[in-house]
């Protein structure tokens, strides 16, 4: 057991030896000529710094499908013709946007609006009332499904299409401000919905 540990050990250094080898490389491979070296012209090879998953993402690799109806249509609507369609790898959110993280997109509204501007933060208030049905006067969900602490981690409903794109701009400058404030460098992570094509291929 102990020579099967050690021999782990010693494939983990040479790999970690290897990648450390390659990512020092101080030349072209086309032209031999050196990196950052007045001599051959100077030429910059700047130090690449990979983008950081973003939190909550999950990688979602591309891929080729059949988007639309794959079934008979009994109704024959054809309105939903299939056809091949490639999309490219994305990062989507591993679960569905939360009252919580709804609530902290509010919060973040009324520090900064506050009591000048309370219309902006009307229009990002979701429309509960899409919990009543007709003739209907007593649904608990209308006020408790928001605010209460028990349905924190439930997605939030009644979300317009342009509310929705007003919490993707919130949140690409919120976490690249974050970023910036802990390490200390820019990184641009673009939040926005997916679409129809990265919807259908994810589910």
């Amino acid at each position: 057991m102990k020579s099967i540990a050690n021999k782990l050990t010693v494939v983990a250094l040479l790999g970690a030896a290897a990648f450390l080898s390659s990512c020092e490389k101080s030349n072209s491979g086309a032209t031999g000529w050196n990196y950052n070296d007045p001599k051959t012209g100077g030429y910059e090879r700047p130090e690449y710094i990979e983008q950081e998953t973003g939190p909550g993402l999950v990688l979602v690799e591309g891929g080729t499908f059949t988007m639309g109806r794959v079934e008979d249509d009994m109704n024959f609507t054809w309105d939903n013709i299939p056809r091949r369609v490639t999309v490219s790898s994305f990062y989507m959110d591993e679960v569905e946007v939360t009252n919580q993280y709804w609530r902290d997109y509010l919060h973040w509204l009324q520090m900064v609006y506050g009591d000048s501007y309370p219309e902006i933060i009307n229009k990002a208030l979701p429309d509960t009332l899409v919990w009543r049905e007709k003739m209907e006067y007593n649904e608990p969900l209308v006020e408790l499904y928001l605010r209460h602490p028990a349905y924190s981690d439930y997605p939030v409903v009644g979300v317009n299409w342009s509310q929705a794109r007003a919490f993707c701009a919130w949140r690409t400058s919120y976490k690249n401000a974050y970023v910036k404030k802990k390490k200390g460098r820019d990184q641009v992570n673009s939040f926005r919905l997916p679409s129809e094509a990265e919807w259908e291929f994810d589910a």
